[in-house]
């Protein structure tokens, strides 16, 4: 059994840290981050929390006899600035979620 001092540090403990989690999660949402493919000729513009925002497609990039390519490369960016938001999130997230399984005494 857990003496009730000590629990009632614990709910601080972990309320503090759901806030900075909030916290943290918000700053994502706000963050941009690129990705890119054919040499910027595709660009792919997601916040950290992975939404999509923005595309952009340069003319050289469109060829209607090749649709298949220009396809490609816009896979290509969305996973680049998928990668970079995964990343991001993890530097973000990675310290709270550090606090979460360890150290609990029960």
């Amino acid at each position: 059994m857990i003496p009730e001092g000590d629990m009632s540090g614990l709910m601080a403990q972990a309320e503090a840290m759901q806030q900075q989690l909030l916290n943290a999660q918000q700053e994502l949402a706000e963050m941009k981050v690129e990705g890119t493919a054919g040499g910027d000729m595709v660009t792919v513009t997601m916040t950290g929390a992975g939404e999509l925002v923005g595309l952009v497609i340069k003319p050289e990039a469109v060829d209607p006899e090749d649709t298949e390519t220009l396809a490609d490369l816009i896979l290509a960016a969305v996973r680049d600035a998928t990668n970079r938001s995964q990343a991001l999130a993890s530097s973000k997230l990675g310290p709270l979620a550090g606090g979460l399984g360890g150290g609990l005494p029960f």
